[in-house]
């Protein structure tokens, strides 16, 4: 077999082994590139290291260190509390505000941003009988929407990665295009999976809600912290196991600390000095982590656990391998067969498919960079126009994110109660299914059909 060949064919065992036995596909990714790219493909160790993305690690490692200040400190736990005093706690209002803050949060270079909301928003809807499905979908739905900004690592990786390839490329596009398509999604789950219910009712300063009724359609009030939780999901009440009282409007304004003060200041610079100054995100997140740990050495010893190694590891071994592919010649291979189907417009719905299908069942960011590695020979031969693919490919590539096997997905899974779990991965199975059914073509059919056409 040619090395194209066998390189696709350990791509695929990679995803293969990766998704049934839940090992890190960077690590498998750094060993296949050694494996394929020194025998195989004619490099030397030195050429299949010079493919690790380190500008991209940096990024990635500042972006989520400095991140772990803010979720260690308390000042997210803040954001939400003064969200939910902006809306005098209406309860209608929360499902938005969890939207709303997974989509800063990661638009400011919070990978995680799930892992940080989704056990605030999933104890909130279990505390006030919301609907727990749409109240985990909305913060997955919320952290895509934000997720392609230009100073996301999700948008400073895809915009950085076409102009080394010397295609056009449009950050506001990237950005804006997938916020408002997320946003159309999060309005249909609002309203399809009871956010209508929810008018009227708000949670009072003591934590009671008041001024309506429930889905059920009794009388709203929360279940004690301590004890069992009364589950509002699909028409049945169901009893959960004590949880952690969930963050509830004070009547006192909650006030931050010096410290928490000094970390919203650091990521207001951090979107400013980005999107404004263009200076670069990872130097400048690494810059404000260090600021913060200099004025506390034991919370930088905290944040520096929450530091995703193992998504710096996904992406840098993902693209690792990429670098072995495009010496071998498999990204061109690729690309001319997609291109011999005779039609851009299919090929470009098979790429989405193929990238959406795929990363229902791993990690987007290293799906997305693999399908745009694959699609960059397509789109330098002018067949289609490259902006508004790559934004439909992006789209395509984490609306199925709410999948419980791909990261996001299974967080919010996560933070289910034990008893509610299996009928909730049941109702997410579902969910997903039509998600990576219809997504990448709406995708497809809503960004890149009305251009070409």
């Amino acid at each position: 077999m040619t090395p194209e060949i066998v390189s696709i064919i350990v791509l695929a065992l990679l995803f293969l082994v990766a998704t049934v036995r839940s090992v890190n596909m960077g690590v498998l990714a750094f060993v296949a590139a050694f494996a394929v790219g020194v025998p195989l493909v004619g490099m030397t160790t030195d050429d299949v290291v010079a493919g690790f993305p380190g500008e991209l690690f940096l990024v990635l490692m500042g972006l989520t260190f400095l991140f772990g200040f803010a979720q260690q400190n308390g000042s997210i736990d803040l954001l939400v509390q003064w969200s939910m005093r902006a809306v005098r706690g209406k309860v209608a209002a929360a499902p938005w505000i969890f939207f709303a803050l997974s989509a800063v949060l990661i638009s400011v270079g919070a990978l995680f941003a799930v892992a940080v909301v989704a056990p605030l928003a999933i104890p909130f809807a279990r505390r006030y009988k919301i609907n727990q499905l749409m109240m985990g979908m909305m913060v997955v739905h919320g952290a895509l929407a934000g997720a392609f900004s230009p100073i996301s690592v999700y948008g400073a990786f895809i915009n950085g990665y076409l102009e080394k390839e010397g295609l056009p490329v449009s950050p506001i596009a990237l950005f804006l295009v997938p916020l408002v398509f997320n946003t159309l999604i999060g309005a249909v789950v609002y309203l399809t999976m009871g956010g209508r219910k929810l008018r009227g009712l708000r949670v009072s300063a003591d934590g009671e809600v008041v001024g309506g009724t429930a889905a059920g359609g009794s009388s709203a009030s929360p279940a004690p912290s301590t004890g069992g939780t009364g589950v509002a999901t699909g028409g049945t009440a169901v009893l959960t196991k004590p949880t952690a009282p969930a963050p509830a409007p004070s009547s006192v304004a909650p006030k931050a600390t010096p410290y928490q003060k000094l970390t919203l200041v650091g990521l207001a610079a951090l979107a400013l000095g980005t999107a404004v100054f263009g200076i670069d995100v990872g130097i400048l997140s690494l810059s404000i982590a260090s600021v913060l740990a200099v004025f506390s050495p034991k919370a930088a010893k905290d944040a520096m656990n929450k530091v995703s190694w193992s998504t710096v590891i996904l992406v840098a071994g993902v693209l690792t391998y990429v670098n072995v592919l495009q010496t071998a010649g498999t990204i061109e291979f690729v690309s001319n067969g997609i291109a011999a189907i005779g039609i851009p417009l299919v090929a470009a719905l098979l790429l989405c498919y193929l990238a959406g299908i795929t990363s229902a069942m791993a990690s987007s960011v290293g799906i997305i960079g693999v399908a745009i590695a694959l699609a960059v020979p397509f789109l330098q031969s002018g067949a289609i126009e490259p902006i508004g693919f790559v934004v439909a490919l992006a789209i395509a590539a984490t609306v199925v994110d709410v999948s419980p096997f791909s990261t996001n997905g299974a967080l919010v899974l996560a933070n289910v109660d034990d008893q509610d779990r299996d009928k909730f991965y049941r109702q997410m199975l579902v969910y997903a299914g039509i998600v990576v059914a219809v997504g990448p073509g709406l995708a497809w059919l809503t960004v890149l059909v009305p251009g070409w056409l």
